[in-house]
């Protein structure tokens, strides 16, 4: 008696290792054309889609920035302990006008759906008061401004290490938070 193996003729179809060898290229390209489906659709939110308009507002932005240092403006934002409101203090030197109205921007620096505008309304003596739509946590650009845009108080607040925040008043620090906030 002969040990001979006995091959069936069978297509190769039937047989384990040629789909266990397609199947690693097979999963590589599904996962490429389900990563270029995601690519495609979601919005990075990373970037503005009128960069080059933000870029020529700079000149005026500067000047809105040299004219809350010129009205002597600095402001204290305040989040309550449940993280439904949040309270500013806004002196000036002593011959300013606090407006009636501020506005109020809450810029996340990689989530754009999560941005917050605020009006805020004078509740007197500098304070103003306004209702969150969501409560801030991590890394928040913040800007702050009259209601006809005539000066403008920039910062970055980091609200899990700091319950308030103090806008700077220097050019320096205000035009680096804002060409920091502009990239996003």
């Amino acid at each position: 008696m002969k040990n001979t193996p006995t091959y069936q003729n069978k297509p190769w179809y039937r047989f384990p290792w040629p789909w266990m060898l397609m199947a690693g290229p097979f999963i590589v390209i599904v996962a490429g054309v389900v990563t270029a489906y995601l690519a495609i659709r979601s919005n990075d939110g990373l970037v503005d889609e009128d960069y080059y308009k933000q870029g020529l507002a700079i000149n005026q932005t500067t000047a809105h920035i040299q004219n809350a240092i010129r009205l002597g403006l600095r402001a204290e934002l305040q989040q309550n302990d449940d993280g439904t409101r949040i309270r500013i203090l806004l002196h000036g030197n002593p011959s300013t006008v606090l407006p009636e109205v501020l506005k109020l921007r809450l810029a996340h620096p990689t989530r754009a759906g999560v941005d917050q505008n605020l009006i805020m309304r004078a509740d007197g003596a500098g304070s103003y008061s306004g209702k969150l739509s969501g409560r801030l946590d991590h890394r928040w650009h913040v800007t702050l401004e009259d209601e006809k845009s005539e000066w403008r108080l920039v910062g970055d607040w980091m609200v899990v290490n700091d319950k308030s925040l103090q806008l700077p008043v220097e050019l320096n620090a205000a035009l680096s938070t804002y060409s920091s906030d502009k990239g996003r």
